[in-house]
């Protein structure tokens, strides 16, 4: 599984233990946050594609399910291209096959305001930008998501949260998803203004019989404030990919423990 802009391995807590449950779950932190070691330089989508395939190769694993969550869903995108024997299925959540020069100025922007504004500001602001009008009307459930995110252990610098949005801002696949041919569920967030629900509708529609989820009501941080939903959406597309699988080769499924997913 493959985190998104500016968030280490904690954001995935609501999905391990549903997800753990029936699949082998693997989840890191990109470059440039959480545990993983800082960058000196820029670097593209790509790259960080490269990191993850790179530990798919130390942890030996020649095939697994993809899911990426917004910047997570376009460094799953790299990776389902460059390495596409291995995908068994891709989940690409709030994510986006391109946005050109938008996403180039939106990525500039996030990178400046992270570098101008007091640390505790800028986490408001991603707060604000992933989090619905409704989880706001819960103040307790509000401050205490702004107080986990400043107690994390491994806060990271906002010259590294700059270097991952630069890097997502280029980020542009639209000529080339088409290629994909592993079953794929992209999955939108009606109430998302981070990256819009049109994005998720454009992505699924460059995809050849991709299927398209949308979840009502739903903002960026749909995996956190509406993970029942979500994972619901996500264990349900492996179970039918898995079940289409079986009846194509005509043998049995694999157990749970046979089955892996990772990124």
């Amino acid at each position: 599984m493959v985190m998104g802009l500016g968030t280490d391995t904690l954001a995935w807590i609501p999905q391990m233990p549903a997800f753990s449950e029936r699949y082998r779950t693997i989840v890191f932190d990109n470059r440039d946050v959480g545990r993983s070691d800082y960058s000196d330089g820029p670097y593209e989508v790509a790259d960080m594609a490269a990191d993850a395939l790179a530990l798919c190769d130390e942890l030996e694993l020649d095939s697994f399910n993809l899911l990426g969550v917004s910047m997570g869903g376009t460094i799953a995108q790299e990776m389902a291209l460059a390495g596409p024997e291995r995908v068994r299925t891709l989940t690409l959540c709030v994510t986006w096959a391109g946005t050109g020069r938008y996403g180039a100025e939106r990525g500039r922007i996030l990178a400046a305001s992270a570098q101008q504004m007091p640390v505790e500001e800028h986490l408001e602001m991603l707060l604000l930008l992933t989090m619905s009008e409704a989880f706001y009307e819960n103040a307790e459930a509000v401050d205490y998501l702004r107080g986990m995110m400043l107690k994390n252990p491994n806060l990271q610098e906002p010259e590294a949260f700059a270097r991952q949005a630069q890097a997502s801002g280029r980020h542009d696949a639209r000529d080339r998803v088409s290629a994909l041919s592993m079953p794929v569920h992209v999955i939108g967030a009606e109430h998302d203004v981070l990256v819009p629900v049109w994005k998720s509708r454009e992505l699924a529609a460059l995809i050849p019989g991709a299927k398209l989820t949308v979840i009502d009501g739903a903002p960026h941080g749909v995996n956190l404030e509406r993970a029942e939903e979500f994972n619901r959406a996500v264990l349900d597309f492996l179970a039918s990919a898995a079940d289409r699988a079986t009846g194509a080769a005509g043998q049995p499924r694999a157990s749970a423990r046979e089955r892996t997913t990772a990124s």
